[in-house]
């Protein structure tokens, strides 16, 4: 975190939509080391996404997250179907989602269903490239906070 004022910001909760075992492993170790969040809740296909956001079964008791890391290529229901049906959903919909890709090819997948995410951030490559993304998005959660609220 840089600056002044960084004391203020409330800890988010982070749901991380990651299908691979290595890479969430090292998402959440990465994200232990930072000041910024509680909790990083962790599901591996769409249908658990679904599930947690829709708080059924065993996520009934689960809070919403402040914030969604999306890698788009999931097992079952996909990302293009999960942000479609976010966007359907008045109080998913508010909820910024950041998309994990390796390449552009996620930013594709996405965007060729006529969707857009709020933000695209490149999936670290090499284990020793985490932290440096978790960094990425404590600033990109920042300047979302800072963000003046928009009038409805």
């Amino acid at each position: 975190m840089t600056g002044t004022g960084d004391e203020h910001v409330n800890l988010i909760d982070i749901l991380l939509i990651e299908p691979n075992p290595g890479d969430t492993r090292l998402f959440t170790e990465s994200f232990a080391e930072t000041q910024l969040t509680n909790s990083v809740y962790t599901v591996s296909d769409g249908d658990e996404s679904l599930d947690f956001l829709y708080q059924r079964g065993e996520f009934a008791d689960a809070s919403q997250p402040d914030l969604i890391l999306l890698e788009p290529q999931l097992p079952g229901t996909d990302g293009a179907d999960i942000l479609s049906r976010m966007n359907d959903e008045p109080v998913l919909s508010d909820i910024p989602v950041v998309v994990l890709t390796s390449s552009s090819v996620g930013e594709e997948i996405i965007k060729s269903h006529g969707l857009e995410a709020d933000y695209y951030v490149q999936k670290p490559v090499e284990p020793e490239d985490f932290l440096e993304f978790v960094q990425e998005i404590e600033d990109l959660w920042l300047s979302i906070v800072q963000q003046p609220p928009t009038e409805s």
